[in-house]
């Protein structure tokens, strides 16, 4: 029986690439995207193509062909900077065959601005770290007490341009820098704890679980995580996703303040980067979706309690694959290395 095609964009970063990860040994076969020639995931899958950048004016219709004369039958968004363009026009995907994995525009928009959710959440009840306009803060100072946290209100990635600031002084320092532009940024109550990532999964309006994983960063990325089993943490995700009513995967991002009340700081209305070390835990969020989308099987999982330790790996390309993606756009790759 001929495999049915799922589409993954953004194969060069870590969300794609763990995407990548947990359709491995499926039925389906992947098709990697990426605007990169040099992206890892366009030589670890059996179909790729290189696209046009996110930013560029064509990257729909671009898209849109590959899905078409592939006949994806589903597209991962693997990019925070797509997911609002691809919400807009997920019909157009739809006309053609293809399901784009991505939630409704309002809940993309809220997730990924950082303000937006602490309202939304914090007018549902729901424990959420304090958060203001920096430009607000900076107007009428007193509303949080430091040390304190300031990240882009916007999108953001892997804690780019976030600063945890001890003192006024360091917050003077960091306003006072060259092109900082603070109406850009958020300000944030520091939750002095564990850190947590959660992922869920939510189709037609019913959320299907929670795994909770308990994590170590380094430079951003999730360099170790644990899962766990904490009742009081699954509850308080499960009630975020009530509320932001997300489609597919969705991240909740959390700290444990003094060791027990989860304090929800961020969320991703996306799979994760951990998404990948989440369906070695028996947690496969892109399978369970996409045998619920294409089959209607109902989600089914088993979490096994254990330690994730991440490591480096090179993956080995020729060079001349490398010359045919940058000329011909696609390659098939008989023999891949799995990332």
């Amino acid at each position: 029986m001929k495999k049915i095609k799922i589409a993954v964009t953004g194969a060069g970063g870590g969300v794609g690439q763990s995407i990548i990860k947990g359709l491995y040994d499926t039925e389906y076969t992947i098709v990697g995207l990426d605007a990169d020639i040099l992206a890892t995931g366009l030589y670890g899958v059996p179909i790729a193509y290189k696209t046009l950048s996110v930013e560029d004016p064509g990257y729909i219709e671009n898209i849109l062909e590959i899905c078409k004369k592939e006949d994806c039958k589903l597209l991962f968004p693997g990019l925070d900077s797509e997911l609002a363009l691809l919400s807009e026009h997920s019909e157009r995907f739809k006309e053609i065959g293809t399901t784009v994995v991505v939630s409704s525009l309002e809940a993309v928009e809220v997730a990924d601005n950082k303000l937006l959710t602490y309202k939304l959440l914090s007018s549902h009840k729901i424990p959420v770290a304090r958060t203001f306009a920096l430009s607000d803060f900076l107007s009428s100072e007193g509303a949080l007490n430091f040390p304190v946290i300031i990240k882009p209100m916007v999108g953001g990635s892997r804690s780019k341009d976030v600063y945890f600031l001890q003192t006024k002084k360091d917050l003077d320092w960091i306003i006072s820098k060259p092109n900082f532009d603070k109406g850009n940024f958020v300000i944030q109550e520091y939750i002095e704890g564990e850190e947590y990532t959660c992922g869920t999964i939510s189709l037609d309006q019913k959320c299907w679980g929670v795994i909770v994983m308990r994590r170590i960063l380094r430079n951003g990325d999730t360099y170790k995580c644990f899962t766990v089993k904490n009742k009081k943490i699954e509850e308080v995700v499960m009630k975020v996703i009530n509320t932001l009513k997300p489609f597919g995967a969705c991240n909740v991002q959390l700290r444990l303040k003094a060791g027990v009340l989860p304090i929800v700081f961020e969320i991703n209305a996306r799979c994760s980067g951990t998404t990948g070390p989440r369906a070695l835990a028996g947690f496969n969020e892109p399978k369970m979706i996409a045998d619920y989308l294409l089959f209607n099987k109902k989600p089914v999982f088993k979490i096994k309690e254990v330690s994730m330790l991440r490591y480096w790996k090179e993956v080995v390309v020729k060079n001349h694959d490398v010359g045919i993606v940058n000329s011909k756009k696609k390659i098939i790759n008989k023999r891949y290395p799995k990332l």
